[in-house]
């Protein structure tokens, strides 16, 4: 399944995707921002391909026209979430390569995969989070209606081996409803 917005294509994730996902993934300012490592080869961008992004609900972020994986969005739904959330609600998360920062392309894939998570998968509440020094994922998920539902303190990160202060962000099916879409 592909869901396309006014700029871009989600599709699913294909191993032929590795060279790109390398390309941006092996950026500083990429990964751990978002509670990931650097890459360090094109082999291991494969590999998470495989173990990671190849499941439902989980899309590669492509400009119309082009093919090539630029971020991905997508959902965890219910225990899969990295925090606690309800069995049929549903977890967004996304990062884009630096090039496409600062471009409206993140809210703008945000909202379709809101129309999605309600209309499609039928989930009851719809959730983000940042990181207390990810300022660019605050505004992007206040930008298309997530608002603030709490902090947590000192979550241990495995993939990072760390501990965060992470903002917790909600957004309901009434609250949906009610947005100007």
């Amino acid at each position: 399944m592909t869901v396309t917005t006014e700029r871009m294509v989600l599709r699913p994730w294909k191993e032929t995707d590795a060279e790109s996902l390398y390309e941006y993934a092996k950026d500083e300012r990429v990964g751990p921002i978002a509670g990931w490592p650097v890459h360090q080869n094109v082999e291991e961008s494969l590999q998470v391909i495989r173990e990671v992004f190849m499941r439902p609900h989980i899309f590669a972020i492509t400009l119309k026209g082009e093919d090539k994986a630029i971020g991905l969005i997508g959902y965890l739904v219910g225990e899969d979430a990295n925090f606690k959330i309800g069995d049929n609600d549903g977890e967004i998360s996304y990062w884009i390569g630096v090039p496409y920062w600062g471009q409206g392309l993140v809210p703008e894939a945000t909202k379709a995969m809101i129309n999605y998570g309600f209309e499609y998968m039928a989930l009851d509440n719809l959730w983000c989070g940042y990181y207390a020094d990810n300022e660019q994922s605050h505004k992007a998920q206040a930008k298309c209606g997530f608002r603030f539902h709490r902090t947590e303190e000192n979550i241990y990160n495995p993939v990072m081996n760390d501990y965060r202060k992470e903002h917790i962000t909600r957004l309901t099916k009434n609250e949906w409803l009610e947005m100007d879409r």
